[in-house]
């Protein structure tokens, strides 16, 4: 969390202006079309109800190690969520009341993804409670005064409720009643100069302004609300929706001024003066202000908000993008050096921000992105028995540790953040994270334009839904993207069209076997799609992705290696050692706030870690096993490796972890054959490395 003074300076500053009670709505800019234009813009890929799709092979083993793991037990003993405000206890993090409410959007489609029982009740509990305890003017939430009412951590309520009225149709009526009842209160709210959302004097509920930064957050249930449920409110909703916009830009948290070439920060050397940017620096933030212009142009139907969205993308991929697939920024962006943090929570929030681009864009390469990000960087910041996480996540890391010269590593972190734990830095990542496989899941495939149905993330899974009148079910049996094969198996009651997308690496040389045992070369559409027309009844069709290994160049001449969507890491064996979790203050934590299983994990390798590579020798190895491991993020589960060639070079620390890659590396000894494996199943790590040409070696 920022709780520097610059930023407490400059919310005071807005304090005062808003203490004069002169904001004047009228000056804000137009966010809306006429009220005649009532229309939301539709998207090119349409979201499929929660539950339609079921996740099968890997992704099922690693969603119900998450369920048995940190995410499904915190209900049973995690203080901020099992003794939360919003279940009537006294045990909350911050004065924004985000932890249970983060819980929840997470648990919903995790609960609803694996069908299982145990965390439906979970999520029915904490859905009797909120709701049996909502306030007479339609409040949701523990606080009684207007100082202690901020809207922003009901975000996360809202959109927990959304999928779950999605997902269980006997709640929805409930559900979508309360909902009402509270945007009815919301509505007056903004009218009163933006209460509960623009922090004024006297106000407890948002010291540094998470709220306005994030005020578009409210949009996607409020949008759904508006299109499945509008009841006789449909001119409330939508204006309730332009408040919540005009109340951030009044704060000075629009978005669309940011993503500006020229604006936008290219490099961060140094922390940036926070007066204004750093509600915009910050990289959760980020992550989800790229959804900000979206948001708005679904209601305004304006393309250049369209238009700045793809902007908006491709400013973060050039200029704060990690080669895991995140941002990089520890709390604020920095740059692209190796040794800087990336934060679990951005992962998580990524995801779902470009997932949910991406059914309006479109664009391939977003997609590229999404499973870049859940194959990489998410897991790779999770441990393998899903107990325990970092807090922030580095390219270059041969150890997770408590690093001696805090706190000049990072912009805002502690020294303990790359350890694996319960807590290792601010809990936000502990209750967030539970979304980030669910909803990667939950929009994994989608519905098309022409009716049809596409696989966009590429995962095993499958799906049951009904188009129109045809009821249809997929299923797909995969390892990928520990392979580059994927079978499906198809029952539909009428034709229909199905599509699966194509990740932009795959070679001109994959093949597509249709329906009728034709086996053809891939002929994707200008968005990446491959087009089968099913016929009605039993179907079969498969995809053989060819490729090699890439090799993606970084400054300074630096490299990653790639191979599909996986990126890879110099293989690092290590040891660990356990202790009791620390809390996030560095403090005692009680008993009854952790479990036997909730463990902090320190690692630190016993190998060679400071390499060059020439990458113009890698290898493929793969080994023939006809069952994936479990866990697969483990170190070594994966079946496929690669073989570099290496050698060893001097590489100094700074600030007790690898300095940035040296900038004139001299090979010390002989080259030799070093083994890569997949970035997430190596804990600690070496990905971003020094370029060197070295002799010929025999890669074994």
């Amino acid at each position: 969390m920022i709780t520097s003074i610059s930023v407490r300076r400059a919310v005071a500053a807005v304090l005062a202006l808003l203490a004069t009670n002169t904001v004047a709505h009228p000056q804000a800019r137009q966010f809306v079309k006429t009220r005649d234009s009532n229309d939301l813009v539709q998207p090119v890929y349409q979201a499929l109800p929660l539950g339609s799709v079921k996740p099968q092979g890997w992704l099922r083993d690693q969603l119900e190690k998450s369920a048995t793991g940190l995410a499904g037990n915190l209900f049973n003993f995690y203080r901020f969520v099992k003794d939360s405000q919003w279940l009537g206890g006294n045990s909350e993090y911050s004065d924004l009341h985000e932890s249970a409410p983060y819980w929840f959007n997470g648990l919903v489609p995790l609960a609803f993804g694996l069908d299982d029982s145990t965390l439906k009740g979970q999520v029915k509990f904490f859905l009797d409670y909120i709701l049996d305890h909502q306030q007479d003017d339609g409040w949701l939430g523990p606080e009684m005064t207007p100082q202690t009412r901020g809207l922003w951590g009901r975000c996360y309520i809202m959109l927990g409720l959304m999928q779950y009225a999605q997902a269980d149709s006997s709640e929805t009526d409930r559900i979508v009643d309360a909902m009402h009842q509270y945007i009815e209160l919301v509505y007056s709210m903004l009218q009163d100069n933006f209460t509960g959302l623009v922090p004024k004097e006297g106000d407890v509920f948002d010291g540094s302004g998470w709220g306005p930064a994030r005020a578009h957050e409210m949009h996607i249930p409020l949008q759904w609300l508006y299109e499945n449920h509008p009841k006789d409110n449909s001119d409330l909703i939508w204006e309730t929706m332009d408040l919540m916009i005009q109340g951030s830009t009044t704060f000075g948290a629009d978005w669309r001024d940011f993503f500006v070439e020229g604006t936008f920060p290219e490099v961060v050397y140094a922390p940036r003066d926070q007066d204004y940017t750093w509600l915009f620096t910050h990289g959760v933030n980020l992550a989800e202000g790229i959804r900000f212009p979206l948001a708005i142009y679904r209601t305004s139907h304006d393309e250049k908000l369209k238009t700045q969205t793809r902007t908006a993308v491709d400013l973060v991929a050039k200029y704060h993008k990690s080669l895991a697939g995140t941002i990089i920024g520890d709390e604020l962006i920095t740059d692209l050096n190796p040794n800087k943090g990336s934060e679990l929570c951005t992962s998580s929030e990524l995801m779902f921000s470009l997932a949910w681009v991406y059914q309006y864009l479109a664009d391939n390469d977003i997609a590229d992105w999404v499973e870049l990000t859940a194959f990489n960087a998410f897991p790779g910041q999770i441990w393998s028995d899903w107990w325990s996480h970092q807090y922030v996540q580095q390219e270059n890391q041969p150890w997770s540790r408590n690093l001696t010269e805090y706190p000049e590593m990072w912009v805002n972190v502690r020294s303990y953040g790359n350890v694996f734990g319960l807590e290792p830095d601010y809990p936000c990542c502990t209750v967030n994270h539970p979304q980030g496989y669910p909803k990667f899941l939950a929009n994994s495939f989608v519905g098309t334009e022409d009716g049809g149905i596409a696989h966009v993330f590429l995962s095993p899974g499958s799906v049951s839904t009904t188009l129109d009148d045809n009821e249809v079910t997929i299923t797909v049996d995969t390892k990928y993207p520990f392979a580059m094969d994927l079978s499906y198996s198809i029952s539909a009651d009428d034709d229909f069209t199905f599509y699966v997308r194509i990740p932009s690496w795959a070679g001109p040389s994959s093949t597509v076997t249709g329906p009728y045992d034709e086996v053809v070369k891939i002929s994707p559409t200008d968005a990446g799609l491959q087009k089968f027309d099913i016929p009605k009844g039993q179907s079969s069709i498969s995809v053989n992705f060819m490729t090699e290994p890439r090799v993606v160049e970084r400054a300074n001449n630096t490299a990653a290696v790639y191979y599909g969507p996986l990126l890879y890491s110099l293989a690092l064996d290590f040891n660990e050692t356990t202790r009791d979790p620390v809390a996030y203050n560095m403090g005692f934590l009680e008993p009854s706030s952790t479990t036997p299983r909730t463990r902090d994990h320190i690692v630190e390798t016993t190998e060679l870690w400071n390499i060059a590579i020439d990458p113009s020798q890698i290898k493929v190895v793969e080994s023939d096993s006809a069952k994936l491991s479990n866990p697969i993020w483990d170190f070594g589960a994966p079946p496929v490796e690669l073989r570099v060639a290496a050698t060893e070079i001097d590489w100094p620390l700074a600030w007790d972890t690898p300095a940035n890659p040296p900038l004139d590396p001299q090979a010390k000894g002989k080259p030799f054959s070093a083994r890569f494996i997949p970035f997430a199943s190596a804990k600690v790590h070496m990905a971003h490395l020094p370029k060197l040409e070295l002799t010929k070696v025999t890669l074994e």
